[in-house]
């Protein structure tokens, strides 16, 4: 049994697979505080809640954007399951030219999504993120990795205008019925989401221009259902796009 454990700087993604099949997946809020000890329990007590054997997981494979979590993340994978865990980082085997001008930058999640994109739906190929921060990454018809463009999550945006602006309020990411909204809440979610899918559409359009093609578009993360409904752009949502490049990651790692 294989656990695949994606660190975001707001939530932790973790998946159980048997074989190749996604048998379970659950959010977790990230915690730069918490303990090998108190992630070890909280996991375990996710597997026995649906009566998933945790002592039947042999591999543990890890991506993260949160270096302060790594160190408790590894003693917990040494402690609760025996295993020396494979952190996705430099040296570990991707089957995929990075052709960032310095490919340590580029962040583990955006490797794994890309990986496992071009696995699926080949090149090429547009991937947008909506996590804490979006991120666009585009991937060649050979299936090299060119780069991509990041901005500000939602959430972010959301959090902003309550923190920034004294008289606005901190409200719930829903759309709006209409775009003129008749009240503070309705005219915050109005600008919000539907600025944010311009901008994506917008990102996405001028990427399509430079690469000369028509790119398939795969959107993934916590809001890309509710993005991708009115976006012009994004083609197909796969919200187990990461958990499924970390697999395929770890496959193309283990020993022989």
């Amino acid at each position: 049994m294989l656990l695949v454990i994606d660190v975001g700087n707001t939530n932790i993604v973790l998946g159980v697979y048997n074989d190749n099949t996604l048998s379970k997946c659950w959010r977790l809020s990230t915690n730069r505080n918490q303990t090998a000890d108190e992630y070890g329990i909280r996991i375990c007590s996710l597997f026995t809640q649906y009566n998933l054997d945790y002592k039947q997981v042999d591999a543990i494979v890890i991506s993260s954007v949160v270096p302060p979590v790594m160190p408790m993340l590894e003693e917990m994978a040494h402690l609760y399951f025996n295993v020396n865990p494979l952190v996705v980082g430099p040296g570990v085997k991707t089957g995929m030219p990075i052709l960032y001008d310095n490919p340590r930058e580029i962040g583990a999640d955006r490797v794994v999504n890309a990986i496992a994109g071009f696995e699926q739906y080949g090149g090429p190929l547009i991937i947008v993120d909506f996590g804490t921060a979006t991120t666009f990454c585009v991937i060649s018809k050979k299936g090299e990795y060119l780069g991509g463009a990041i901005t500000a999550g939602i959430g972010i945006a959301t959090e902003a205008l309550f923190q920034r602006a004294a008289k606005l309020p901190r409200i719930e990411l829903v759309k709006p019925k209409k775009i003129i909204g008749r009240n503070t809440v309705s005219s915050m979610q109005a600008g919000l989401i539907y600025g944010y899918i311009g901008q994506v559409d917008e990102i996405v359009t001028r990427t399509k221009e430079e690469i000369e093609s028509d790119a398939f578009v795969v959107a993934t993360g916590g809001m890309a259902e509710m993005i991708a409904n009115e976006s012009k752009t994004i083609n197909k949502v796969d919200p187990f796009l990461t958990l499924e490049g970390l697999r395929i990651v770890y496959y193309r790692n283990r020993p022989i």
